[in-house]
C-alpha cells in the first residue's frame, strides 16, 4: 500500500524548490491527457452558467499554496489516473497568495484538465483563528473549507473536499455518488470517540457549551475528506454556525486543535457515514515511536498522510531516506530508492505507459 502511494506521489514531480530561490514554485512535468471512456456521459461546464447544474460533473475542491503544492499536484494526478471519466472532473482550487504563479503551474502540469482558481480573503477569518497545538493548523487557508458555499458558484450544488496530503487509488465517482440522504455532509465516521480529548475543561464546565453535544452520537470524522451538499449548507447557514464556535474559541479557548472542533460541534452525530476505505488517515506517523494509526480492515481507496509531524515535514524538506526509515517503508529493491532519492524513474511518453500503471496488488490491510 505505501509503495503504491509514494509511487503516485512522485510521478508528477520533476524537481522541487530545494536549492531554488524561495520565490520559485516547484516545476512539474506535463501530465498526459486523461480521456473519457465511451461509457462516459457528455458534459458541459462553464463557470459563467451560474445556475446551470450538470449532475454528471464531479466537482472537487482543494487548497493551493507553495508549501503543499507537490501534495496537491500528486492528489490531482491520482484522481485523474483512477477516474473512469476524468474529463467529467472539475477542480476548484482555493488560494490566498500567488494566484498567477499557481495558475501557471497547474496549467502547465494539467493543460487538458478543467479547473478554476478562487481567491480566499483571509480577512474572513482574521480575528477568528486562535493558536493551536500545530502551527500548520493556524493558517487561514486551513479554514477555507468552511467557506466553500460562498466561494463557489451557485451551480456547484455538491462538492468533494480533499486535503493536499492524500492519494486516491480508486475511482472518485464512487465517492461522489454516495447518497447523503437528509444530511448536509458525508464522511467516514469513527464512533465511540472520546470527546473529552477534543475539548478542554473550560468547555465541559460550561453547561451551555457541554449541552451542544448532549444526546448526540459520539462520532468523530476527519475533515480532510468530505462530500458536501452545498445547497443544504447554504440553506442551513452552516458557515455562520461554524463561525460562531470559532468566535467562542477565540474569546474563551475551549479546545486546542484547529478547524476540526467547530465541525464536531456542528456536525458530530449528524453525518452520513461513508465507508472507511475512503479515508485511511493517520499515515505518516512514526513507527519508531509507536505513533502510527491502526489501519482499517479491508481494501483502501484513499491514502491520507494526516498524522502529526512525521512524513509531512520529511516530504517538505525532501529527506526521502529518513522518510523511508521513519514510516517503515522499504521498497524491497533498488528501484524505489532510485525513484525517491535520484528521481530516475521516467513518467511521460507512450513507452512508459506500463510504468505509470504498474501491476500492484490490491490495496488492503
Amino acid at each position: 500500500m505505501s509503495i503504491l502511494s509514494i509511487f503516485l506521489f512522485l510521478n508528477a514531480v520533476v524537481f522541487s524548490a530545494h536549492g531554488l530561490p524561495s520565490a520559485e514554485l516547484p516545476a512539474f512535468r506535463e501530465a498526459p491527457a486523461f480521456r473519457n471512456g465511451r461509457e462516459c456521459p457528455k458534459t458541459t461546464w462553464l463557470l459563467s452558467l451560474n445556475n446551470y447544474h450538470d449532475p454528471a460533473i464531479i466537482h472537487i475542491a482543494m487548497t493551493l499554496d507553495a508549501t503543499y503544492l507537490r501534495g496537491s499536484v500528486a492528489g490531482v494526478l491520482s484522481v485523474l489516473q483512477h477516474a473512469a471519466c476524468p474529463e467529467n472532473v472539475v477542480f476548484h482550487f482555493i488560494a490566498t497568495h500567488r494566484r498567477a504563479d499557481l495558475r501557471r503551474t497547474i496549467t502547465s502540469a494539467f493543460p487538458y484538465q478543467t479547473f478554476h482558481l478562487y481567491h480566499f480573503n483571509t480577512d474572513l477569518v482574521k480575528g477568528k483563528i486562535s493558536s493551536s497545538i500545530r502551527r500548520a493548523l493556524d493558517q487561514p487557508l486551513n479554514y477555507a473549507r468552511i467557506y466553500l458555499a460562498d466561494l463557489l458558484p451557485m451551480s456547484v450544488r455538491r462538492i468533494i473536499y480533499f486535503d493536499s496530503d492524500l492519494i486516491l487509488v480508486d475511482d472518485v465517482a464512487k465517492l461522489w455518488n454516495i447518497n447523503l440522504g437528509a444530511h448536509v455532509l458525508g464522511a467516514p465516521e469513527y464512533c465511540h470517540a472520546n470527546f473529552t480529548n477534543y475539548f478542554n475543561s473550560r468547555f465541559w464546565s460550561n453547561s451551555a457549551y457541554a449541552a451542544s453535544l448532549r444526546g448526540r452520537r459520539a462520532c468523530y470524522f476527519n475533515t480532510g475528506v468530505m462530500v458536501i451538499d452545498l445547497g443544504k449548507w447554504r440553506e442551513g447557514k452552516y458557515t455562520e454556525r461554524l463561525e460562531y464556535w470559532m468566535k467562542v474559541q477565540k474569546k474563551y479557548r475551549i479546545y486546542e486543535l484547529g478547524s476540526l472542533p467547530p465541525f464536531l460541534l456542528v456536525f458530530a452525530g449528524d453525518v452520513e457515514g461513508v465507508e472507511h476505505r475512503w479515508n485511511q488517515h493517520g499515515l505518516g506517523g512514526d513507527n519508531l515511536e509507536g505513533l502510527c494509526r491502526e489501519l482499517h480492515p479491508g481494501p483502501v481507496s484513499l491514502l491520507h498522510w494526516s498524522a502529526r509531524d512525521g512524513a509531512e515535514i520529511l516530504i517538505r524538506e525532501e529527506k526521502w531516506d529518513l522518510w523511508l526509515d521513519v514510516t517503515g517503508i522499504d521498497g524491497g529493491g533498488g528501484w524505489l530508492h532510485d525513484l525517491l532519492i535520484n528521481r530516475s524513474f521516467p513518467v511521460s511518453g507512450k513507452e512508459n505507459k506500463e510504468k505509470l500503471n504498474p501491476p500492484f496488488p490490491a490495496v488492503s490491510n
